[in-house]
């Protein structure tokens, strides 16, 4: 492992050819290797994770644009909440008939009337409150049974909005919950932001409860660039799950190119841009013929996997731009 604490790394073109034209004789330099890597062995206190010595990522940190799954498991709205057509009450009755319990959730229906069954007939709760259709029902009941006892809860509302699905964290670090708002949830844990996200629904609801995941996690990567031979270098951008490896990156863009060497090594960026990046060589040849696992490290969010041309083919079509007409 080699660490470089500089401000700037620029390994050099990789490939020197110089092409002098006189009287039919020319003289091409030997390619010189583009960065000057050796690869140590490994040794047991070695704390660089890899294919058989993972470590679990810190806690995920929200950020945009990731795609965050949303459940809230429990809307009820405040009191005082006016009833309204296709709210749910839960209903309770202590007396009733042994033939006709009363005990279960009631719908109201369209004309803001809550069925209780053929036994009792029905009852208008529209506009009053919890309590006070608690009193209405067990007045009504009155007529039919002797000293009812009546309870009432709210089971849902019709007039909460759902809160379930796929949200976006926008450019701002916030998610918008509809009519309940927005919420900032960018920088924090998923702990945090469930958190967050209940205190904000609890300006309107009693005592909300909310499933938080995350869906898609698109701010955090790690890259794979394959350098070009002087045809251009290829940049790939892959989602990091925290299981990748170095086999892994590679096989996700089909192997080594035929303008790639062997040539491989991570670039891992200093912690917040304080230290020493680290510069972790590959040994190919060891980890696909021998099966080593002692360079196929754990790819971390960040990290630059730069695979390097093939000398003698960047060297070819350096000659081939300089000689072309």
């Amino acid at each position: 492992m080699t660490r470089r604490c500089t401000s700037s790394v620029k390994p050099g073109l990789g490939v020197i050819a110089l092409l002098l034209v006189s009287s039919g004789c020319g003289a091409v330099l030997s390619p010189v290797q583009p960065l000057p890597i050796t690869t140590p062995e490994p040794t047991a206190e070695s704390n660089v994770p890899r294919e058989l010595s993972k470590v679990s990522l810190p806690p995920y940190v929200i950020e945009p644009p990731d795609i965050l799954l949303i459940d809230a498991v429990k809307i009820v709205p405040k009191p005082p909440h006016s009833l309204e057509p296709f709210d749910a009450l839960g209903i309770r009755v202590d007396n009733a008939l042994l033939d006709s319990p009363i005990a279960g959730v009631y719908v109201v229906d369209p004309q803001g009337r809550v069925d209780l069954g053929p036994a009792y007939g029905k009852v208008t709760v529209k506009g009053m409150t919890v309590d006070e259709a608690m009193t209405a029902i067990n007045d009504h009941l009155g007529e039919t049974l002797q000293d009812p006892v009546t309870s009432v809860t709210l089971a849902s509302s019709a007039g909460a909005q759902p809160l379930t699905g796929q949200h976006l964290v926008g450019q701002d670090g916030t998610v918008n919950l509809g009519t309940y708002g927005t919420v900032y949830v960018a920088g924090m844990t998923i702990p945090e932001a469930k958190t967050a996200i209940e205190k904000r629904l609890s300006a309107t609801l009693e005592s909300p409860e909310v499933f938080l995941d995350v869906l898609a996690f698109n701010s955090k990567a790690y890259y794979i660039i394959t350098e070009g031979a002087g045809l251009g270098d290829n940049v790939v951008r892959a989602p990091i799950t925290g299981n990748e490896t170095v086999l892994d990156a590679v096989a996700s863009v089909g192997g080594l190119s035929q303008l790639s060497s062997k040539r491989i090594w991570i670039s891992r960026p200093a912690p917040n841009g304080v230290g020493c990046e680290q510069i972790l060589p590959v040994d190919w040849d060891a980890m696909t013929r021998g099966a080593s696992t002692a360079t196929n490290y754990q790819l971390l969010p960040g990290d630059r996997l730069f695979i390097a041309q093939d000398s003698i083919i960047a060297m070819d079509n350096f000659i081939g731009k300089v000689t072309r007409p």
